[in-house]
């Protein structure tokens, strides 16, 4: 079928993203938060992104209004009812996703494809909640949205082959570069990169070198943009810690397993870039300190 209007459920960081990407490339979208405080938010960092993009000339200033107007925020699902696809972003846990979804699946028609853009769950274990597995996949969007060029386009057991195929095509229109993942742990990108910080932590546990070592290692030896502490911190140590629980339950091998040391951070509350420390002190955002741990 033809994809003309997108919901997207949540308006945060990742939820903002996606629904700025969709109005973005010409789909009437339609993105629902809980509560007109939070609504209000996400659409202003929507706002101010696209204004940026007129001050870069990416945009031009009426094509920043056809893009707003394409956009319509509301705090009722019933709004998400006539929609052709409509996607998930909202908290990372189980019960909340499911519960969503069975909503959706009332409200909805039967072609309405539903995705979830979870980064740790199983499609399927959100999918059973509704009466439409063949017609669920995953959207897993990278940080931030509008810049990061990948989407995981995860197919369940279940997901019929047309519906699939369709889903990675839109991933394609939304510009982004889709690619075919199977509904395991973590998918592509966090089943390699969560052992990875993992042992980066490991590694500064047993005295292999200090943070800012480590980073520098990573950065000079390997040619990453960035070193494993202070991607940790910019990824959030409890969103990494709760990834890596749910990867290690379904695995059960020691490399998923959380460092003690993660651990004890996230009890502490430091996690990372938006609590203002993490594996750095954040006291002075442009010159982050490392912490001593």
């Amino acid at each position: 079928m033809a994809i003309k209007k997108v919901g997207v459920v949540g308006c945060g960081l990742m939820g903002a993203g996606i629904a700025q990407v969709s109005a973005q490339c010409g789909y009437s979208t339609v993105v629902r938060e809980v509560s007109p405080e939070l609504l209000e938010k996400g659409l202003k960092g929507i706002e101010k992104n696209l204004a940026r993009l007129v001050e870069k000339g990416t945009i031009t200033e009426a094509a920043k209004g056809e893009i707003r107007a394409r956009l319509q925020g509301t705090t009722s699902l019933l709004d998400l009812k006539d929609c052709d696809v409509v996607v998930e972003a909202i908290i990372e846990k189980l019960p909340a996703k499911r519960e969503l979804f069975a909503e959706l699946d009332a409200l909805c028609p039967p072609q309405t494809i539903f995705a979830s853009n979870t980064s740790s769950l199983t499609i399927i274990e959100i999918a059973a909640s509704t009466k439409r597995p063949q017609r669920f996949v995953g959207l897993h969007f990278f940080n931030p949205v509008p810049v990061m060029k990948l989407v995981e386009v995860v197919r369940t057991v279940a997901t019929d082959a047309a519906v699939y195929d369709e889903m990675v095509a839109f991933g394609a229109k939304l510009g982004k570069t889709p690619v075919r993942a199977n509904d395991s742990g973590g998918f592509i990108v966090n089943r390699l990169l969560v052992p990875y910080l993992l042992d980066a932590i490991r590694a500064l546990e047993e005295g292999a070198g200090s943070i800012v070592d480590i980073d520098n290692s990573m950065k000079l030896g390997c040619g990453y943009p960035m070193g494993p502490f202070t991607l940790l911190d910019f990824v959030g140590l409890d969103t990494t810690y709760y990834i890596s629980e749910i990867m290690f339950d379904e695995f059960k091998e020691k490399r998923f397993a959380s460092p003690a040391l993660l651990k004890r951070m996230v009890l502490a509350g430091w996690y990372g870039k938006k609590a203002g420390r993490g594996f750095y002190d954040y006291a002075d955002p442009a010159n982050p300190k490392p912490m001593e741990l």
